[in-house]
């Protein structure tokens, strides 16, 4: 017998896409239970981003791809506000560098900005951020959670059964939220492909146990951005690295930088290094949708899974309940 029966959907993961998910369906009024073995995740060892203009301007995305990213981030209001998450409307700065590129890219793509020349600084609006431990918690409320690991998932007539180890469970619909790990047994051909597309890539952090600013501040190598009461810096992007374990040289690359954008003189700081590894897809943007009968796919943001959550929540949840996806570029299939 199984360990219960969710007479509706089981998601596999509690990182950002799977809670934001679980959020929504809940929201609709499906009955949501969440596996996950607990822990930190790449979720938590993240600054809480959600920043289009900045990423846009960065990685110099396209103007079709920068669009998507303005909609997840408009997708927030009304989501935060029906579930609990508190949203930082705070400035967003940049120092250092090539400013003007990014400036010139920034109106090329219609964010406002202000650009100061002489002083080398370029700010926005148009980035917002959430603290991960409060948005975590509040996705969190009204949906059951499983602190389990899932081994195994496997059709069995109309409905799935996935092995965890606190047993066996039991659904209607499964949602795969599992970041960069390998795909679990038992899974269709084409989702295992699929999950086998994703690159993992491991970005470090420190938690500084003192706030040194009050908004968001980048520049070449590093960031840092207020969290409550202290202060993040961050953050690396290290492709095809699992590790868990902070690279103390790296850690000290990523200060010194830090140091270059707050143009202050290096100091001592009480600070916790911590490593997270996301997931990526060969586009960069997450696959988001269904992957066969009963089962969906909610993986993949890169570094941008704060900004992407609710937007990936509400197209899973529309194409669970027979809409079609409203964003048919995230779809899972398109790589196929």
């Amino acid at each position: 017998m199984p360990l219960f029966n969710s007479q509706d959907i089981l998601v596999v993961g509690a990182g950002v896409l799977g809670l934001c998910t679980a959020a929504e369906l809940a929201r609709r009024g499906h009955r949501v239970t969440v596996v996950d073995p607990g822990g930190l995740n790449a979720s938590a060892v993240a600054a809480g981003m959600i920043a289009p203009a900045m990423e846009s301007a960065v990685d110099d995305l396209n103007a079709e791809h920068a669009a998507l990213l303005r909609r997840a981030r408009d997708a927030w209001g009304e989501f935060a506000a029906a579930t609990g998450v508190r949203l930082d409307h705070g400035l967003a700065e940049w120092r250092g560098g090539n400013v003007e590129v990014l400036a010139a890219r920034l109106a090329a793509l219609g964010f406002a900005h202000d650009h100061d020349c002489d002083a080398g600084r370029l700010t926005t609006n148009e980035d917002w951020k959430v603290e991960p431990e409060q948005a975590l918690a509040a996705l969190g409320q009204g949906v059951r959670m499983l602190q389990a690991r899932a081994t195994a998932a496997g059709r069995s007539g109309a409905r799935w059964r996935v092995e965890t180890t606190a047993g066996l469970v039991e659904a209607d619909q499964v949602v795969l939220a599992t970041g960069a790990t390998e795909a679990m047994a038992g899974l269709p051909e084409e989702a295992a492909r699929l999950l086998g597309l994703i690159t993992p890539i491991r970005g470090q952090i420190g938690l500084v146990a003192e706030r040194m600013v009050d908004h968001v501040m980048r520049g070449p190598g590093a960031y840092v951005a207020p969290m409550g009461r202290s202060c993040v810096i961050g953050a690396t992007m290290e492709a095809g690295e699992r590790s868990l374990a902070p690279d103390p040289e790296r850690c000290a690359q990523m200060l010194d930088a830090a140091w270059a954008v707050l143009g202050q003189a290096p100091r001592p700081l009480q600070i916790d290094w911590r490593a997270g590894v996301r997931g990526a897809t060969p586009d960069g943007l997450p696959m988001a949708g269904a992957v066969g009968e009963g089962l969906y796919l909610a993986v993949g943001p890169r570094r941008n899974g704060w900004l992407l959550g609710p937007l990936v929540a509400s197209v899973v949840a529309d194409e669970v309940e027979g809409r079609p996806s409203k964003e048919p570029t995230l779809a899972p299939r398109r790589f196929i």
